[in-house]
């Protein structure tokens, strides 16, 4: 069987699908690109994911991009190892509700993201706008702050593929929100460390490359 290809960006939403296929015993191929040199824009690349973002992975004689849509397929082709609910299961409303609000979130820090560290003029940052953007992005936290105060995963049955979806998302949100204020989180980021599943994703991630801090916030 051919080994999966993934292409990766270390520290970004590509996390999410490494750690996944780590879970399930499959370590990939990986390349590396980086978002900064322009790279992501190129033909060889727009060929495997046309809006020039990771993840995409090379897998079963195609290409899927879009992590969300790799995580269904993986959790679909793959259900041997129980990671996804398929139709029919009591909790496949709370999986795919679980995935897409992953997203939600993400989309908040990819906003965040731009304003604090890929703007190529800093002074183009709006303050009113990253002050927005953080406030909101910590309002989307608070349900998943009540959901893990009464539950130990994401579904209540135990740790699926939608644990999975939350690997980069609820680590990045740490760079704009102060996640002490969100213990339940905090406790829950510690567990997931924890895996083996997690520890041999990040020990394939690679070498980070963003700039910046450790926490952006206006005025600090």
């Amino acid at each position: 069987m051919t080994t999966p290809v993934l292409h990766h960006v270390p520290g970004a939403r590509s996390f999410r699908t490494l750690w996944l296929l780590q879970e399930m015993g499959i370590t990939p191929e990986i390349v590396e690109w980086k978002i900064q040199d322009g790279s992501m824009r190129s033909p060889e690349f727009l060929a495997k994911s046309p809006a020039g973002r990771i993840p995409a992975l090379e897998i079963d004689g195609t290409v899927i991009y879009e992590s969300g849509a790799i995580c269904e397929y993986l959790c679909e082709t793959r259900p041997e190892h129980g990671l996804g609910r398929a139709p029919g299961d009591a909790e496949r409303v709370p999986f795919l509700e679980a995935m897409h609000y992953a997203e939600t979130i993400g989309h908040l820090i990819a906003g965040l993201n731009l304003q604090w560290i890929f703007l190529r003029n800093p002074e183009d940052r709006s303050d009113t706008v990253v002050k927005i953007e953080a406030k909101r992005l910590a309002a989307t936290l608070m349900p998943l702050e009540q959901l893990l105060g009464t539950q130990d995963h994401i579904l209540a049955s135990g740790f699926s593929a939608a644990d999975t979806m939350y690997g980069f998302t609820l680590t990045a949100a740490g760079k704009y929100v102060r996640l002490e204020n969100f213990p339940n989180i905090q406790a829950y980021n510690a567990r997931m460390a924890d895996r083996p599943g997690h520890r041999a994703a990040c020990a394939l991630d690679g070498e980070r490359n963003f700039p910046g801090k450790d926490f952006y916030e206006v005025g600090a």
